[in-house]
Parts: C-alpha cells; sequence; structure tokens
C-alpha cells in the first residue's frame, strides 16, 4: 500500500531530529511531530540551559580568585532577569536552527501531540497519516513522587523559568540535576541544601569520587543532607515552604526543587492500539535494532531503558537509519565506555568502570590516584582540590576507567575518551609526554599505584 511517509517520527529531541534529517537525507519521505519545544529537554530545559546557569554560577568564585591575581573587582551585584533573558534568547535562536534544519532537509514539520491510532497511523491535531515506520523519541519527563505538599515544588521543566531568584533552595534528589543545581543556587548566593535518602549521592559513580565531591561541596557551603526524606511540605502565611522531614527535621525555605528521575514520557501516546510493550521499569521495550515488539515501529533515546544522555540518543537515531535506509553502513551502538560529565562545580567527568565495578566484574586491579590543588587556584589562595583516578586492569594493563573532578574536566576526560575507546593501556599512558603546566598531565604522570591486587 502507499503511505504519506515511508518514517513518522514522534519527538523531535535530539534523537528525533537527528533520525529524521538523516532518513530524509537518505530520499525517505519523513515526518516529525513536535508538541511542546524543538531541540527537546536537551536544548530547552537540560543540558544547554544548564550548563549556561553552572557558568553563570562559577563566575562568583572567580570574581574572588581574580584579586590574587592582581584584579580589583567590585561587583555591583547578580541580575537573575538579565540572566534568564540571556538564556531565553539564546535557546530561542537554538530552536530556530533546529526548525530550519528540519525544513531544509525536507523534513514535514507537524507542531502538535501526535497520538498513534494502529501500526501504521499516526493522529496529529485531528488529522491522520499513514506511515511505513513508526519511530518513538519522546525522550523524558521528570518524576515527582506523591507526598502531602506535593503541588509546592517544582521540576527540572519549570527551574529554569523562575522569574525570580530566591534566597533559600532545597534540591531534592542525588543524580547529575540535583547535584547540579545545588551548586547553581549556591554559585549564585542562594543558601542551598541538597537532601538525599541515601547515605551519598550519585548511585553508580565511583565512590571516591562520590566522597570527593562531597567533602568538597560542603566546604563550600551547601548544607547536605543524607540518609532522610521529605515527608510533606507546607507553604507558610510569608510564602515560604516548610519542609518536614522522615528523621524528624524541619526547614524553611523559598523554592524546593525536585530532581529525583525521570520517566518515559508516554501518557497520552496511543501505545495501547499497537503490539509495543513496556518492559518491567516502564521503559518501551525493543530488540538490539531498535524495535519494538511492533515490527514497524521503534523506540530510542530516553523512552527506553538505555544510559539517558544526547549523545546516546543522536547515535541511536544515526544507526537505527542507517538499519533502514542504509544496511551496508549499519552498525548497532557501543554502550561501553561512554563518558559523561556532571556540570556541578567542581566539575565531575567519568568514563568507564569504576573501581568497586570493576571489582565485581572480575578484574585485578591497579589503582592510580592524585590529589593536588590546581596552579589555578595557588595565588587565588582557594584550599579546592582537583581529583584523578586511573583504573587499570592488573593483568591486560588496559584502562577500564578513567575520573575525574576539577575545573574542565569534561573537556579533559572526551580526550581520553578516545585513548580509551582504541583499547589504551597504562603503559600507554606512561609513554605520552604531557603538556606543562596543566591539569590534565596528572593523567600521563601517575606512575605509583595507590593499591593494587
Amino acid at each position: 500500500m502507499a503511505f504519506d511517509f515511508e518514517l513518522f517520527v514522534i519527538g523531535a529531541g535530539s534523537g528525533g531530529v537527528r533520525a529524521s534529517r538523516m532518513a530524509a537525507g537518505f530520499g525517505a519521505r519523513v515526518a516529525v511531530a513536535e508538541d511542546r519545544y524543538l531541540g527537546g529537554t536537551c536544548v530547552n530545559v537540560g543540558c544547554v540551559p544548564k550548563k549556561l546557569f553552572a557558568y553563570a554560577a562559577h563566575f562568583s568564585e572567580d570574581f574572588v580568585d581574580a584579586a590574587g591575581y592582581g584584579w580589583d573587582l567590585s561587583a555591583a551585584g547578580f541580575d537573575w532577569q538579565r540572566l534568564l533573558a540571556n538564556k531565553n534568547r539564546e535557546i530561542g535562536r537554538l530552536n530556530d536552527i533546529y526548525r530550519n534544519l528540519l525544513v531544509n532537509a525536507g523534513v514535514t514539520l507537524m507542531e502538535g501531540r501526535a497520538r498513534l491510532i494502529d501500526s501504521h497511523t499516526v493522529e496529529v491535531a485531528g488529522q491522520r497519516y499513514s506511515a511505513e515506520r513508526i519511530l518513538i523519541a519522546t525522550g523524558g519527563w521528570p518524576f515527582i513522587p506523591e507526598f502531602p505538599g506535593r503541588e509546592h515544588v517544582l521540576s527540572s521543566n519549570e527551574v529554569f523559568h523562575l522569574q525570580a531568584l530566591p534566597k533559600r533552595t532545597l534540591v531534592v534528589g542525588g543524580g547529575y540535576i540535583a547535584i547540579e543545581f545545588a551548586s547553581i543556587f549556591h554559585g549564585l548566593g542562594c543558601q542551598s541544601t541538597l537532601l538525599y535518602r541515601g547515605d551519598l549521592f550519585l548511585r553508580g559513580f565511583d565512590r571516591d569520587v562520590r566522597e570527593h565531591v562531597a567533602n568538597t561541596l560542603g566546604s563550600k557551603g551547601v548544607d547536605l543532607r543524607f540518609n532522610t526524606d521529605v515527608e510533606r511540605i507546607e507553604r507558610q502565611a510569608d510564602g515560604s515552604l516548610r519542609v518536614f522531614l522522615q528523621d524528624g527535621n524541619t526547614l524553611v525555605t523559598d523554592l524546593v526543587l525536585y530532581a529525583t528521575g525521570r520517566k518515559p514520557n508516554l501518557d497520552g501516546l496511543g501505545l495501547e492500539n499497537t503490539g509495543v510493550q513496556l518492559d518491567s521499569k516502564g521503559f518501551i521495550a525493543r530488540n538490539g535494532d531498535y524495535q519494538t515488539n511492533d515490527p514497524t515501529i521503534f523506540a530510542i533515546g530516553d523512552v527506553t531503558d538505555t544510559p539517558q544522555l544526547t549523545p546516546v540518543a543522536l547515535a541511536e537515531g544515526m544507526a537505527l537509519v542507517r538499519r533502514l535506509y542504509r544496511p551496508e553502513e549499519y552498525s548497532p551502538v557501543d554502550y561501553a565506555d561512554i563518558p559523561t560529565a556532571v556540570f556541578c562545580i567542581p566539575n565531575i567527568a567519568t568514563l568507564g568502570l569504576g573501581e568497586d565495578q570493576a571489582r565485581k566484574a572480575g578484574h585485578k586491579l591497579r589503582i592510580f590516584e592524585s590529589r593536588f590543588r590546581s596552579m589555578r587556584n595557588t595565588l587565588a589562595g582557594r584550599n579546592e582540590q582537583s581529583y584523578m583516578k586511573l583504573v587499570v586492569d592488573a593483568v591486560s594493563d588496559r584502562i577500564l576507567g578513567i575520573h575525574m573532578v576539577g575545573p574542565e574536566a569534561g573537556e579533559i576526560l572526551q580526550g581520553l575518551a578516545v585513548a580509551v575507546k582504541a583499547g589504551a593501556t597504562k603503559a600507554v599512558f606512561d609513554a605520552t609526554l604531557g603538556i606543562h603546566p596543566t591539569a590534565a598531565e596528572e593523567f600521563v604522570t601517575m606512575r605509583t599505584p595507590s593499591r593494587e591486587d
């Protein structure tokens, strides 16, 4: 039968846009539907605005540090409205770029919530379209648990649009977003508290990294509360929020940000009208070729149980389109050794296995570590230390994991990720000359293991 489109993409986030453009470039008739904003979470309420806010927050330390380098600065204060307006202008510019990329590639762009009618039919704004194949790329949505006073909290969607910067903030959660916003609020001059129900945040990261970051944030003045959770929240007469904790303590704040994870954005999508099934975690189930239980429907990105990272969604979008339209060029995404960064202050970057993960996988290890005060902090009089760690297989000498806490950690580890992907060994690192004086050279000058099996 003849279809209106050969590929209909639901969701114009990172993965959906990349898949749409590539498929159109390969000659397919493609449509993409988006009901909120072009570019998805990353561009609008995620990676991009978050890092812009992190840059803004870091200036508070830069101004202080400048005095040690001879600068006499007097900051007149911070203008939240100016930052917000500039951020909004930049996001608007990126939205326009995404729109032009799609249109110029020949993709039919539809603005509205798409709903699956059956395995080959999508409805948008009351109009139905037939499609040979359908790709679901609707991303994730913030999850806030049920508790009394839930209506008083914000998610990471709303926090980027605050009309006024609060004096006191409480961030609930222990992942990327929670750690980053606790740092951002603190850097912008707010009294910042971070609350996490576990004994230490950033579960899944290397334990030494987690402990180093906790000590650093605490020394900066971020109030860290572990092993407790919110019981209820009450709005006070003056507009503030009184937060009652499960450990019996209370605190008063002006804003509560819940960063307690994200769920697949599937509400109202019409999956019940197809053969698509969910896994035990609520993600769309799929095989290794991104195909769902319904053979004509595919899924990529955060709607699936895959690393919730923009580069992963981009890679999956490209891989799927090659599989469908250029099979001779197809290879599945390799999920091993994915580098990632947390843009708290200081930054975290990590790659490969943590020490505990490597031991559980059966590796005998040599661990190399370095803690040092970066050169930039010396004249500034700042005692903050950077932390670097190499996890090395003692038998093969291969680098299994690289971890860093410190300025520009993400920039440094991106380059090292190429070496690890190529199978670099510790001997290769040892034979590599460093760039002096830099913090990055520490990764090629660590010679003595701090511990080994």
